[in-house]
């Protein structure tokens, strides 16, 4: 406990010293203004962020529609169809995230449509080949996450080789 108790105020002492201009810095944004010291407010207002670096988004839970019988051409044309409309959603920054699981799981997949309201996120799902064909349908729900996610699209552009 004694040991603890030493390490503790060893580390408190150095922190105390630290007169680093970045130390400083966030010690004053975090006391004066009550923001944290990394806080770009360009960044928060470009994303849509509120003042907990969060946002409102639908997200949309893709499950097996009623419609699953295509034989394998025609399901393999639905499926480049539903990657297209994935790609122009994303283009048009309405869709931030989307992804299938890897599991025999009714839900083949989600999308995280960058929208305030279920009724914008149903009209784009409307546009997806593959739920016009019964083979997925859309469960959605308002959902509140890191504005971060608005920046994902420009991360990927930056990992991926090929495109989908």
């Amino acid at each position: 406990m004694k040991n603890i108790i030493l390490l503790s105020l060893i580390v408190l002492g150095i922190v105390a010293c630290d007169n680093s201009p970045n130390a400083a810095m966030m010690d004053e944004a975090t006391t004066e203004s009550g923001e944290l010291g990394g806080y770009d407010s360009l960044l928060a207002m470009e994303t849509g962020a509120d003042d907990y670096g969060m946002r409102r988004y639908v997200m949309a839970l893709l499950k097996e529609g009623p419609n699953r019988d295509q034989d394998s051409t025609e399901a393999a044309q639905l499926q480049r169809a539903h990657l297209d409309n994935i790609t122009r959603m994303a283009e048009e920054g309405k869709l931030v995230m989307a992804g299938p699981f890897f599991d025999n799981w009714e839900v083949k997949g989600i999308y995280i449509f960058a929208v305030e309201t279920i009724e914008e996120a149903e009209e784009l799902t409307k546009t997806d080949p593959a739920i016009q064909a019964g083979r997925l349908v859309m469960e959605l729900h308002p959902w509140y996450g890191s504005a971060a996610l608005m920046k994902a699209g420009e991360m990927h552009a930056k990992l991926a080789k090929k495109s989908i």
